[in-house]
């Protein structure tokens, strides 16, 4: 048995030595001095050396991150003088249509945040316009990671958390869009009471606990306010910081090309370089950011007046990303016929009212936010893809996944269109009942239209790829071969374009298979059937067969051309 001497990689004078150095500048010997009692470098050099790949459509995700960063500093700013209370008070303030106007210290607060607090109306506005970024750029990022497939294998548990970011950033876009208790906000609290007293036997008890009472109560600011500042933040550090980690662990996904593949990342590393454009993106970010706030107008609650549970304002319209359960509400009809939608559930207590016009328009919300948080663990089981995946799919490459994600698109954009509807009526001079039936339709056709389309589109994509692979592009020139054939000219494309067009997978239907039993069950025959609209409909990737036999016509052309063309020169001479 053989053993071999284990000597130390450093000596003690060696150890010493690093243990007495001191940098040259005062930068430096602090750095220094805080390294040797927290023992950062090790970290920062590991994570220093991480690479990350360079593409546009990365920085989405980082737009979020920095919105999200200016939303909680100049929410800071604005906690120093806004009063979550619904203590009534009059109003002395500069704004002078209001003064005297009995109103909530919430309101009187936000009116003095906007005129008497310097720089208040700039900082209201940057966290408006802040919290709409954020949640603007996680959508947009996770449609970047839904049609590219980065949600797969294994970063599936990553996509849940950034799931659950986007619905912390729904909540606590709705509970601060509430907190200034005008009348605009105060609308969209009664929708959320008639949401909650439709559920079935507990509605009512849950809208008392939330309002402290009866609608509109003396408590719900205040609780919204515990929410937004501590609890929906705090949730929504935990939910970054994990995502992070999580993208660390896996490694960054990257787009197809040349010397990527499963087992590396091509890229910059974090330090210097990423480092450096990430910091002056956040810089942009707060520029674009700041311009907005100071040159756009939004949330002017000073025309609305304090909530009054009367009067009912025309023309409303909530924050975009709260429209689609405003939108959903407006296209369920009170009654199919002269069938009422609304009965009497009997209780022993005397009975119960449920109101199916409330809760039907529950289902396809639902639908919506449970389908975003199992889609990878569904697609895994209907495609039966079990392997790694760290490079992207483009778009065109998987149909099936990309065709179903515009029809859910579309089906959101048509309830979040819906909000608008009274809009879309006085706007464009229609009838309000001819605006909400077509919106109706397309709630039902809209998503299997944009299904059938977009697979369409995929396909013809896929078999122009082919053709350019093949054939090569389009110079846009017409040459004459000497025995007088005409013929257009192509381009080859180059390594790098090649290999994005051709390097790419592309199933076949994988039949419904039989258990351990050899019977075939109801669940497998639906998995199949779900492959089969995924996969029926495929182009496959140039083989290098077909490629190579290619090159070869292009050669034999070329060859057969130099003679003809010899004939042709020797012809003219004999004349």
């Amino acid at each position: 048995m053989s053993t071999q001497s284990l000597e130390p990689k450093y000596t003690e004078a060696q150890y010493s030595e690093v243990d007495q150095y001191q940098p040259a500048t005062r930068t430096g010997r602090i750095s220094n001095y805080v390294d040797q009692r927290v023992g950062g470098t090790g970290l920062v050099r590991e994570f220093g050396r991480k690479v990350f790949p360079d593409h546009w459509t990365f920085m989405f995700g980082e737009v979020a991150l920095y919105s999200f960063l200016i939303t909680v500093v100049s929410g800071a700013f604005l906690t120093f003088w806004f009063d979550p209370s619904m203590a009534s008070t009059q109003y002395d303030g500069s704004y002078a249509p209001m003064q005297g106007v009995e109103m909530s210290m919430a309101y009187a607060t936000a009116l003095e945040l906007s005129f008497d607090v310097r720089g208040g109306l700039f900082m209201r506005q940057l966290h408006h316009w802040g919290a709409l970024m954020f949640v603007m750029a996680m959508a947009v990022h996770m449609l970047r990671v839904f049609f590219t497939g980065a949600f797969r294998k294994p970063r599936e548990l990553n996509w849940v958390v950034g799931c659950a970011l986007l619905v912390a950033g729904l909540g606590a876009g709705f509970t601060g869009y509430s907190l200034p208790d005008e009348v605009l906000s105060g609308n969209g609290l009664r929708i959320i009471d008639g949401m909650l007293k439709a559920i079935p036997m507990v509605g009512t008890y849950i809208s008392f606990f939330l309002f402290g009472g009866e609608f509109p109560g003396d408590e719900v600011i205040p609780r919204l306010y515990s929410l937004h500042i501590f609890v929906i933040p705090a949730v929504i550090l935990i939910l970054i910081a994990v995502h992070l980690f999580m993208v660390v662990v896996h490694k960054h996904t990257q787009y197809p090309g040349p010397g990527r593949t499963e087992r590396n990342v091509v890229g910059y590393p974090i330090g210097p370089v990423y480092a450096a454009k990430a910091g002056g993106f956040l810089f942009v970010v707060f520029g674009v950011l700041a311009l907005l706030a100071g040159l756009f107008q939004i949330n002017a609650l000073w025309n609305y007046g304090p909530y009054d549970p009367s009067p009912v304002q025309a023309g409303t319209q909530p924050d975009w990303y709260i429209g689609w359960f405003d939108g959903v509400l407006r296209l369920m009809p009170g009654y199919i016929g002269d069938i009422p939608l609304e009965f009497v559930l009997p209780t022993p207590w005397g009975g119960n009212s449920v109101a199916l016009p409330v809760l039907i328009p529950m289902i396809p919300i639902t639908v919506l936010l449970l389908g975003l948080f199992v889609w990878p663990f569904l697609e895994a089981w209907i495609t039966g893809d079990k392997k790694e995946h760290h490079v992207l799919d483009r778009p065109r490459n998987a149909p099936g996944r990309t065709a179903f994600g515009m029809a859910m698109m579309v089906w959101y954009f048509v309830m979040w269109g819906a909000a608008s509807s009274d809009l879309m009526a006085t706007h464009f001079s229609l009838s309000l009942n001819d605006v909400i039936i077509w919106l109706r339709v397309l709630f039902f056709l809209g998503p299997i239209l944009a299904f059938i389309i977009t697979k369409r589109i995929c396909l013809a994509l896929q078999r122009k790829d082919r053709e350019i692979v093949l054939h090569g592009n389009e110079a846009g020139v017409i040459e004459m071969l000497p025995h007088g054939e005409f013929r257009e000219k192509h381009n080859r494309v180059n390594d790098y374009e090649l290999f994005t067009l051709v390097a790419y997978e592309s199933p076949e239907v994988t039949p419904a298979r039989p258990n351990a039993k050899g019977k075939v069950s109801l669940l497998e025959k639906s998995r199949a059937g779900l492959n089969r609209v995924f996969f029926e409909d495929r182009v496959a990737p140039v083989s290098r067969e077909e490629y190579l036999e290619a090159l070869s016509h292009d050669h034999h052309e070329s060859s057969a051309a130099l003679p003809a063309a010899a004939s042709a020169q020797l012809e003219s001479s004999k004349h």
